[in-house]
């Protein structure tokens, strides 16, 4: 609610506050009493639980043309390779699962509150469930998908965890949509850190092979991300016996 007051006042206010010279500091300080503050950041885990519990979504890369995208490429690869069951780590608000076709899901993340969203959008889906991260027991799948969250790890360690659940797990094949480069960018936001993840299973999951490397069909020049333009691509990798 404080956002759209806020942005309600910057528009119809703008032209006042460059007329009436008296009336600026007093709306300069309206503006800065509503808008929405920035929560602190203190960590991947932290940063997405706070982000669903304020009000938040997946964000841009799951929805509009970028979410068609992917879900045009997953939707060919599981029919093209038969797969039966998904396990996807970083469900998120399920808007992209939304467009999937997948015979039998398992969606897991880190927040409670995308999980209870993710539970209630599919309630009447008996193909999909869903958990908290904490909650994993073991679960296998055909294929492993990591979607827009390899770039979200900033931790080391919450990085190399995930990378392992994300190979251990999967039966036959592993899905990636990210950045793949350790080049950061220019005023980066806090919970963003870019990865070379190739070069961590090439040293870490030697059996595993890239098998098909689909470019974004929205990458935007400069390789700076928009509402409708992304830095990440497809890969996809299979076990080699």
């Amino acid at each position: 609610m404080a956002s759209l007051v806020y942005n309600y006042w910057k528009a119809m206010m703008k032209e006042t506050i460059k007329n009436i010279p008296i009336l600026g500091g007093l709306i300069k300080s309206a503006y800065t009493f509503l808008k929405p503050r920035r929560v602190p950041f203190t960590g991947s885990q932290d940063y997405w639980v706070q982000r669903y519990q304020t009000g938040g979504n997946s964000g841009a890369g799951s929805y509009g043309r970028l979410a068609n995208f992917k879900a045009e490429v997953l939707n060919k690869f599981v029919m093209e390779n038969e797969v039966k069951s998904v396990i996807e780590y970083g469900c998120g608000d399920g808007n992209q699962l939304a467009l999937a076709k997948y015979h039998e899901y398992l969606g897991f993340d880190v927040s409670p509150e995308a999980v209870a969203t993710c539970r209630d959008a599919f309630a009447s889906d008996d193909s999909k469930s869903f958990k908290l991260l904490s909650e994993w027991a073991g679960e296998e799948a055909d294929l492993t998908l990591s979607l827009d969250v390899i770039y979200h790890l900033v931790e080391d360690r919450v990085f190399d965890d995930y990378m392992s659940r994300l190979f251990d797990t999967s039966r036959r094949c592993v899905c990636i949509y990210s950045s793949n480069t350790d080049e950061q960018e220019p005023s980066q936001a806090p919970h963003v850190r870019h990865r070379r993840f190739e070069s961590w299973v090439s040293a870490n999951r030697p059996s595993w092979k890239l098998m098909e490397h689909i470019p974004n069909k929205y990458r935007v020049p400069g390789g700076y991300e928009t509402d409708e333009t992304s830095f990440a691509d497809f890969y996809f990798y299979h076990k080699v016996v």
